[in-house]
């Protein structure tokens, strides 16, 4: 079932004020803290895709220029919060954008991160697309993310969640290669990541 944009407005608006206590704390230090690592080996300009409370921003080094990108008002409400609390002067940009219509240049950034967003998303094919857009020929895409299991008890039960997607605010049945069948980016790495393998870090490379 495909996300509406209408409900993951109303999930975040509901999620924000707890997020960073809830979903954030479960997901963010091993997955997050991943993702960033992956574009910290080498300065450069950042730009993380469903930004959402900044809860991740602190894991990018300070040479870096971080640009972060959100369709939630209420969330990057708390990111801006965050970057000034935590004094984050690498992130140079904060703002409202639509993922599936990104407001930048072609090869604009050194790396892509969009962590726990691809199954949020209405139209993850059209997201996958901007972000390949947007990213340097040799930059690095890292996406992190849910995806369906392709049998067994996992599968079952996402199959039974699927039709609740739009109340949940995500999509439990999306399956990995509804991402990796749109673009040319070439898959050079695949992580599980806790708990329980429920999550999976894919590096991805734009091709010079």
């Amino acid at each position: 079932m495909k996300m509406q944009i209408e409900s993951i407005l109303k999930s975040y608006a509901r999620y924000a004020p707890v997020y960073d206590h809830t979903f954030g704390w479960l997901l963010s230090f091993r997955g997050r803290s991943m993702a960033a690592g992956f574009t910290n080996h080498r300065p450069g300009k950042i730009l993380e895709v469903g930004v959402g409370t900044g809860i991740a921003l602190p894991f990018y080094h300070h040479e870096h220029q971080v640009h972060g990108i959100d369709i939630s008002p209420h969330m990057l409400e708390r990111a801006h919060q965050r970057v000034h609390r935590r004094r984050l002067g690498n992130v140079t940009q904060l703002t409202i954008m639509d993922a599936r219509k990104m407001q930048f240049a072609d090869n604009t950034f050194d790396a892509v991160v969009a962590a726990y967003v691809m199954s949020v998303v209405p139209e993850p094919e059209k997201v996958i697309l901007e972000i390949e857009r947007v990213c340097k020929p040799g930059g690095d895409v890292i996406i992190v993310n849910h995806f369906a299991a392709e049998k067994g008890f996992r599968r079952d039960v996402e199959n039974l969640l699927a039709p609740l997607s739009n109340k949940l605010g995500w999509r439990p049945d999306m399956p990995i290669k509804e991402i990796l069948s749109q673009t040319a980016l070439r898959e050079i790495g695949r992580h599980t990541l806790p708990p329980m393998g429920l999550f999976t870090l894919l590096h991805l490379k734009k091709d010079s």
